[in-house]
């Protein structure tokens, strides 16, 4: 067999996965594009300069109080504890707050090793390090989760993470959670 038709194989075999993929997410044709057109506006709001210089800032010198942050502790807070404040009222969370509307019931950004750098309202996890909806932006790549009831908004909806991007590098992580209500209106 020659590279050409592996290559074919290959690329055959891989459409084939993506398309069970889609299936396995439930979504119909109609609602998975209007889930591509909004996987390429979050990719435009990743670009955004606020996103890319809190990852840019936070990759290159974390806050010392982050290296001790495990998922229990997170768990423990409320969301009036100053930590978790501050990351729904920086300019991150500033900013993705700007962009909630009837699809959005989630989003939230994250440095290189996953830990927040903001978000809208506080996350179930402290870091998705390790979780294919950050390490699949990481690559460079979008990944779409499957359709979920989330644990902290209540809603059905389907995820998304893309990466931020630093000169073509990715540098961090932004996921969203669609509404599948909102889609379908």
């Amino acid at each position: 067999m020659n590279s050409v038709s592996l290559f074919r194989r290959l690329v055959f075999a891989a459409a084939a996965v993506a398309t069970v993929a889609v299936s396995a997410q439930g979504l119909d044709p109609a609602l998975q594009a209007k889930l591509d057109a909004k996987a390429k506006e979050v990719a435009g709001w990743a670009a955004d300069p606020v996103l890319v210089e809190a990852a840019r800032k936070q990759n290159a010198a974390p806050p010392a109080d982050y290296a001790a942050m495990t998922k229990e502790k997170w768990k423990g807070l409320t969301v009036l504890d100053p930590l978790v404040r501050g990351l729904a009222k920086n300019p991150v969370g500033a900013f993705l707050k700007t962009k909630q509307g009837d699809l959005l019931t989630e989003a939230f950004a994250s440095d290189a090793k996953g830990a927040k750098l903001g978000f809208i309202a506080k996350t179930s996890n402290w870091s998705h390090a390790g979780a294919p909806k950050h390490e699949v932006p990481m690559t460079g790549k979008v990944w779409f989760g499957a359709v979920e009831v989330d644990e902290s908004t209540g809603k059905q909806q389907i995820q998304l993470a893309v990466p931020i991007l630093d000169g073509g590098k990715p540098i961090g992580s932004l996921v969203v959670g669609v509404s599948i209500a909102g889609l379908k209106s």
